[in-house]
């Protein structure tokens, strides 16, 4: 199985965004979300990049962050973050179900 760089570089901006929320305005919250969710979406972008990929965490995580981001989106009208990071996670959410669609569904039984 190929590396995941598209999730990697996800992880990054989405860690990279909290840390510029903290330096910009000293905001707590948005340092330990940033970096909270840049780990796990990088931790699932380590899981997908193994044989078999396993893309569940990632997708739940960016599946979150599109719902989140995307609210807080339609709320304010900014596309800077909230908007990019929406669309970052839908497009992580699309390319891991086109990617790795077999391996969300559980194996067939041999039926009696």
């Amino acid at each position: 199985m190929p590396v995941d760089w598209f999730g990697y570089v996800y992880a990054a901006t989405v860690a990279a965004g909290g840390i510029m929320g903290y330096a910009k305005a000293a905001s707590i919250p948005s340092l330990g979300a940033g970096l909270a969710f840049g780990a796990l979406l990088g931790y699932g972008a380590h899981l997908n990049s193994q044989d078999p990929p396993r893309p569940l965490l990632q997708l739940g995580t960016s599946l979150f962050l599109a719902g989140l981001m995307g609210a807080r989106w339609n709320r304010s009208g900014k596309l800077m973050p909230a908007g990019v990071v929406c669309m970052l996670s839908v497009a992580a959410l699309v390319k891991t179900l086109v990617q790795n669609n077999r391996y969300l569904l559980p194996a067939p039984t041999k039926g009696a």
